[in-house]
C-alpha cells in the first residue's frame, strides 16, 4: 500500500499527510469518516452543529464508524464560553484524537488535552503568534498563508512554511493554495510535516456545500477571491460571486456593499481560496486523495536530478 510518511503523520497513523481542512458550516461529519478511510485527517469546527447536543450526536455517529484518527476545531473567542467547555469536554470523553484550536489563547485547553493525550494543533498567520501557540501548549502549528480560504494571511506559503520551521520547536503544518499533489511535494520540501486543504475538499461529494458553491469553486480562478475584512471584521478570503452586489473584477465594490449589508446573509457569503484555479471536478474524497497522491508521486519523479 503506498504511503508519504513523515513525523506527523506516523504520529497520527496517516497513510498520507494530508488534512481536510475544517471549513465553517461546510465541513460535516460524513467528511471526518471519509477522510479517514482514506488515511487522511478530517475535521470540522464544533460550532458546525448547532446545539452541542447536535455535536454530541455527531460525535457518536463518527465514533460508530471509525477507530482513525480525526479532529475538532474549537474556535476559542468565537464561541460562547459555556459552550466551548461543554464541547472540549464531549471531545474528551468520545476521545477525539487531535484538537484544532483558533482565535484565542489555547493553553488551558492545551494542557487538559494533554493529560488525555489529545495533540492540539493551533493555526497562525505570522511567527509572533506561531511563539505564543508553541509556549501555550500546541503540539504542531498550523502557518495559514497568503491564498488561503476562510482566515488567511498575506504571507507567501514559499517564506512562511521554512520562516515558522527554522523559528519553532514544533512541527509545522502548510496551508493556503494547496490543492493538486505538486503543492504537496513543494510543501513538504519546504518542511512541512503536513498539508492543510480546505478549498479542494469543497468540491467533493461528501461536503455540505451548496450545489452552487461547488460550481463557483470547479469554475473559478485566483481572480475570483476577494481578500476583504468587512464580513467578519478579520481579513478572509471570499468567492466574489457571492458577495452582496458586485461583479467580480470590483474588489472594491464587493468590500463596500458588504460593509453595507447589501440585502445578503453571511451563510450565503461563500469562503474559498486561490486553490481553486485547480480544482476541476468534484468527487468522493477518497478519488481525491487518490488522485493527489499519484499527482505527488509524478511530482516527485519528474524533478531535475541533481548533478554534483
Amino acid at each position: 500500500m503506498s504511503r508519504i510518511r513523515t513525523p506527523l503523520a506516523d504520529r497520527l497513523g496517516l497513510r498520507y499527510p494530508f488534512v481536510s481542512a475544517p471549513m465553517f458550516i461546510i465541513s460535516n461529519k460524513e467528511m471526518i469518516v471519509a477522510c479517514a478511510e482514506a488515511g487522511i485527517l478530517g475535521s470540522m469546527p464544533s460550532l458546525n452543529l448547532r446545539t452541542h447536543e447536535e455535536f454530541r450526536e455527531a460525535l457518536a455517529w463518527i465514533r460508530a464508524r471509525t477507530d482513525r484518527a480525526f479532529a475538532i476545531n474549537l474556535t476559542i473567542r468565537l464561541t460562547d464560553p459555556e459552550r466551548l467547555e461543554r464541547d472540549f469536554e464531549a471531545c474528551l470523553e468520545f476521545g477525539v484524537p487531535v484538537l484544532i484550536t483558533s482565535y484565542g489563547n489555547p493553553t488551558e485547553l492545551a494542557r487538559r488535552a494533554h493529560e488525555k493525550g489529545v495533540v492540539v494543533f493551533h493555526d497562525v498567520i505570522n511567527l509572533k503568534h506561531a511563539l505564543k501557540a508553541q509556549e501555550a501548549g500546541a503540539d504542531a502549528i498550523i502557518g495559514v498563508a497568503a491564498g488561503a480560504g476562510g482566515h488567511a494571511g498575506t504571507t507567501s506559503p514559499f517564506v512562511l512554511v521554512p520562516y515558522l520551521r527554522e523559528n519553532l520547536r514544533v512541527p509545522v503544518i502548510a496551508a493556503g493554495c494547496i490543492a493538486t499533489g505538486r503543492q504537496v511535494a513543494a510543501s513538504l520540501s519546504l518542511g512541512a510535516e503536513l498539508v492543510y486543504m480546505g478549498t479542494r475538499f469543497i468540491a467533493s461529494t461528501e461536503c455540505g456545500a451548496d450545489a452552487r458553491y461547488k460550481e463557483m469553486v470547479v469554475n473559478g480562478a485566483p481572480e475570483s477571491i476577494v481578500y476583504t475584512d468587512a464580513v467578519s471584521g478579520v481579513h478572509a478570503n471570499f468567492l466574489a460571486q457571492t458577495l452582496p452586489d458586485t461583479k467580480i473584477e470590483d474588489r472594491a465594490a464587493a468590500q463596500k456593499a458588504v460593509q453595507q449589508g447589501g440585502g445578503k446573509k453571511w451563510k450565503d457569503i461563500w469562503s474559498a481560496g486561490q486553490g481553486i484555479a485547480l480544482a476541476r471536478d468534484v468527487k468522493p474524497i477518497a478519488a481525491i486523495v487518490d488522485d493527489i497522491a499519484r499527482e505527488y508521486a509524478d511530482a516527485v519523479r519528474g524533478l531535475p536530478a541533481f548533478e554534483p
